[in-house]
């Protein structure tokens, strides 16, 4: 038996008013045109449209506002200072050894030099290892390689952090 009304954080979502629903998304996602595109498509009936939206825009990101988006995403191993999302996010670094940071800074910064941008992993699940692991491959790409894997990790991203805000109360 399926339910014909709107879930109780989507009608929120779908109530708030313009600027407080930009805010809303602009930090699930800090790309102005993905912020923008979401917003324009409200109200949303059911979450699954809200997820296939977000899937939709983060495709069809220029090279620009995909650095747009992942310009709001601190580097793996150190979030952003009070900021609960970074640091919920990448609790897979919280008990990771110094030896183990130390590798990280040293390779999302050779990442960050070959490629312009911040390594950009879906964290949410991942432990350090697995995240370090995953920069020594990514870093071997060629950059058309990683900016659709950077595409599909940064999806990833907008649907938990979109699963999330409509949870919030």
């Amino acid at each position: 038996m399926t339910s014909t009304s709107t879930p109780p954080g989507l009608a929120r979502f779908n109530a708030l008013e313009e600027h407080a629903a930009f805010t809303a998304l602009h930090e699930v996602c800090a790309s102005t045109v993905w912020t923008k595109r979401l917003l324009a498509a409200r109200p949303y009936a059911e979450p699954e449209r809200l997820y296939a939206e977000s899937d939709a825009a983060t495709a069809g990101l220029g090279a620009d506002d995909l650095g747009e988006a992942m310009a709001g995403h601190p580097p793996i191993g150190r979030p952003k200072p009070g900021d609960p999302t970074s640091a919920r996010e990448q609790s897979g670094m919280s008990g990771a050894s110094d030896g183990l940071r130390a590798e990280m800074l040293e390779l999302n910064l050779a990442y960050q030099e070959r490629f312009g941008h911040v390594f950009l992993i879906c964290a949410t699940g991942r432990t350090g290892e697995q995240m370090r692991d995953a920069v020594k491959e990514r870093i071997g790409h060629s950059p058309e390689q990683e900016r659709e894997i950077v595409r599909a990790e940064l999806g990833l991203i907008n649907r938990i952090r979109l699963a999330r805000l409509l949870e919030e109360d």
